[in-house]
Formats: structure tokens, C-alpha cells, sequence
């Protein structure tokens, strides 16, 4: 297992369509486990494989890492699809690790349906709501080329009480 660099900001891989993942296999399975790595290093609680320069459709996430003191139990997801999302809507504060002290509000909805495949190669069903649904909705726009800064609202750097124009103008300059 390795950390991997995470793609930043204005990256290309970002903006692109990941790829269908043909056949689990070693690779894959490697690049699953530098994405776990990777999202407990920088304290993520999900991560796009385009993130860390793999366009494959992957997504690894873990909402009981922020909820159960660090107890970590990340979720693998292959090729997911959202196959249902309830009419309401839930305002949540979003971040990114590709977006470093860049949070925002976002509009999802309140509980999703996914559909996958593990990494063991059996298709999952997960039924979503709250902070996973967003989590994974969040991630899932990564897998299509769509990051959350183009959807957000009332974005900010830094934390709420430390916003200082002198933030925003050094990460405008950064872009």
C-alpha cells in the first residue's frame, strides 16, 4: 500500500468521465488499497480513484471514521450507480481533498440507492441516507468529472471565523 498524490484544483483528471472497471483484479485491487491509505492520510472520509490519478470508476469511503473516534471500516465501491434519490433535499457543508480549505454549502438529496460491485466481485445494493448519501453523491459526481465547487454556494476558505480576504486572494492565485 502507498499514499498517492492527490489531484488538485485545476487537474484535468478531475474534469473527466472515469471508466467502467472491466475485471477486479490485482491492479485494481492495489489502487483500492492506495485509496484507502490515501483518504486516512489527508482525514477523508471518501475518495474518487480520478482523485489519485486512476480515471477508473471507483469510489472508497468511510462515515464511521468522523462518527466512532477513528475506528476505521472503509467501504469499496466499483462502478456504482445511483438507481434511486428521494425528492427531499438536505443542505450540507461540503469539503474536498482536492479543494484544500475550500467548503461550501451543497444541495443532495436526503437518501440514495446505489448500486455496485465489491471488491470481492459480488453486485452490492446500498441504501443510503444522511452524511453517507452525501458522501457518496459527492463522490460519485467526481467518477463523472464534476467536483462539488462547481455546485456549491456561500464557499469560503478556512474556517468560518478565520475567512480573510487575504485567504481567498492567496487561493485565487493558486487556481
Amino acid at each position: 500500500m502507498a499514499v498517492r498524490e492527490i489531484r488538485k484544483l485545476k487537474d484535468e483528471l478531475l474534469y473527466k468521465r472515469s471508466r467502467e472497471v472491466e475485471q477486479i483484479d490485482d491492479k485494481i485491487k492495489e489502487i483500492t488499497e492506495d485509496m484507502i491509505e490515501t483518504m486516512y492520510k489527508y482525514d477523508g472520509i471518501g475518495i474518487a480513484a480520478c482523485q489519485v490519478g486512476d480515471l477508473k470508476r471507483i469510489v472508497v469511503y468511510d462515515i464511521d471514521y468522523i462518527k466512532d473516534d477513528g475506528v476505521k471500516s472503509p467501504k469499496i465501491l466499483i462502478n456504482p450507480t445511483i438507481t434511486k434519490s428521494s425528492r427531499q433535499m438536505v443542505t450540507t457543508e461540503e469539503g474536498c481533498l482536492s479543494f484544500p480549505d475550500l467548503f461550501g454549502c451543497v444541495d443532495r438529496h436526503e437518501k440514495i440507492t446505489i448500486e455496485a460491485t465489491n471488491i470481492k466481485g459480488n453486485k452490492i445494493t446500498i441504501n443510503a441516507k444522511d452524511i453517507e448519501s452525501v458522501v457518496l453523491q459527492h463522490e460519485l459526481d467526481h467518477l463523472d468529472g464534476k467536483v462539488f465547487v462547481d455546485i456549491a454556494y456561500d464557499t469560503y476558505v478556512g474556517e468560518k471565523e478565520d475567512n480573510t480576504k487575504e485567504k481567498k486572494k492567496k487561493y485565487k492565485k493558486s487556481k
